[in-house]
């Protein structure tokens, strides 16, 4: 946001948050105030960083009176906001669920100008997380160097500095301190040497017991034989998968140029809708498995898939959505753009020997040559859908969609557009796949107008 610094200090109340985990406040002109690590029932000191005629971004200098529903963080570095991964770790559980629905509300009313009293009764309560904390089966960090300008892994806030991490709550329990582990192997693998790392991933199955790291590098010389063997002692762990990610391109346009598995069978694997899927490092796959499972419930629930039904799964990634509805309909085509995901959707409906008829490219052209289908699954990224996609879905002749989001505002968007294109709304519910985080994921189904 451009405008001229302010140095300007101001007592305020907190009344609400934003869709992006900032706190909602009004300073004493009437402006609206965003104010990061707020939460509302606080009163805040707050500094001015910048501001406009409309609103101000402030910075909380002191806690002046605590919310009732501020509570003690597992992760006090988050909760500080010394790096953005959890900006709610110091929020209740039972007000992230209750602000989670309220942005999917606030973006229904607002940008989908849906009626309030409509809204109201067709947006159930927030779904919970099975866990709180300890739920992600994948989390990835940043490199940088640490105060005596050593490698290491860690975080960004969003102001942009860099902040060491040796431990993540995020993650299984028995893994939490792997970023620990991880920082010093490689700072030891590498010696004097650039290793090129831009990134490490870590995938744990609490449900396959399978553990994969993924080094996400920049293409050339790389001591293979000598990374496997020191990240191998260091997460102790039997069948540990080590593999290695080839990044060329722009630092704006990175794009996966290969992968080699240093170590292991070269993908993880993950058992989600009573199946086993495997997931290769560059494949998107869903990074809390239960909630992944609470997303399946809600499209089958909405969609009623058949024996009789020919069904679309758009953008299916590796095959969530892909291999239970393989299970019950007559017949699935899957579009799925990104390379790996196809093949490992190919693998996966092998593995599971379910047939699916799949197709690698974009949804939106590929849309008008498959026919009729009789319902439609869509999930697309978080940019929503374009406009040519949109105009295919409500062209296809489906009955119903289960449109499956995770950024409100873009299916808020884009549900005007599918309204206006005959599909009637007929509930959408939030899930809460990403705990300690503003963000939330929405199923809803809408069915042809008659």
């Amino acid at each position: 946001m451009s405008g001229k610094q302010h140095m300007n200090t101001e007592t305020i109340p907190i009344e609400s948050l934003a869709y992006g985990g900032d706190g909602v406040g009004h300073v004493a002109d009437g402006r609206v105030a965003f104010v990061p690590g707020a939460f509302p029932g606080d009163v805040c000191q707050v500094e001015y960083v910048d501001a406009n005629d409309r609103f101000v971004r402030a910075k909380l200098t002191e806690l002046v009176e605590e919310s009732p529903d501020r509570v003690q963080a597992l992760c006090p570095e988050a909760a500080s906001g010394r790096y953005g991964g959890c900006p709610w770790a110091g929020l209740a559980y039972d007000a992230q669920l209750r602000w989670k629905r309220q942005a999917v509300v606030d973006a229904l009313e607002r940008i989908a100008h849906m009626d309030v009293a409509w809204v109201e009764a067709h947006v159930p309560a927030c779904v919970a997380s099975k866990r709180e904390w300890h739920y992600r089966n994948k989390v990835e960090f940043e490199v940088g160097l640490d105060i005596a300008g050593r490698f290491t892994l860690g975080m960004h806030a969003r102001g942009g500095s860099f902040t060491p991490i040796s431990n993540c709550p995020l993650i299984p329990d028995k893994f939490s301190q792997a970023p620990k582990a991880l920082t010093g192997a490689l700072r030891f693998a590498a010696g004097n040497e650039n290793l090129g790392i831009e990134r490490v991933g870590i995938r744990v199955s609490t449900r396959t017991k399978d553990v994969e790291v993924a080094l996400w590098t920049s293409t050339g010389r790389f001591p293979r034989a000598r990374v496997a063997q020191v990240v191998g002692e260091s997460m102790a762990v039997k069948g540990l998968g080590v593999t290695r990610v080839l990044l060329k391109g722009s630092a704006k346009e990175r794009k996966v140029a290969g992968v080699e598995s240093l170590r292991g069978h070269g993908y993880w694997t993950e058992a989600v809708n009573g199946m086993t899927m495997l997931i290769s490092a560059p494949s998107f796959f869903q990074v809390n498995t239960p909630g992944a499972e609470v997303l399946t419930r809600l499209v089958f629930e909405g969609l009623h898939p058949d024996g009789l039904d020919y069904m679309l799964d758009l953008y299916s990634g590796a095959g969530t959505f892909t291999l239970p509805l393989a299970h019950e309909v007559q017949s699935v085509a899957a579009v799925e753009s990104a390379g790996s995901s196809v093949r490992d959707l190919r693998r996966n409906l092998e593995r599971n020997k379910l047939h699916a008829e799949v197709i690698g490219g974009d949804a939106a052209r590929e849309l008008s040559g498959l026919g009729t289908p009789d319902k439609i699954v869509v999930d697309p990224p978080r940019s929503g859908l374009d406009d040519k996609a949109i105009t295919g879905l409500c062209e296809s002749g489906a009955r119903a969609i289960a449109y499956v989001s995770c950024n409100p505002t873009t299916l808020a968007r884009d549900l005007v557009q599918l309204q206006a294109g005959g599909y009637q709304v007929e509930r959408v519910t939030p899930v809460d796949m990403f705990p300690q985080t503003y963000h939330v994921e929405t199923v809803s189904i809408l069915t042809k107008s008659s």
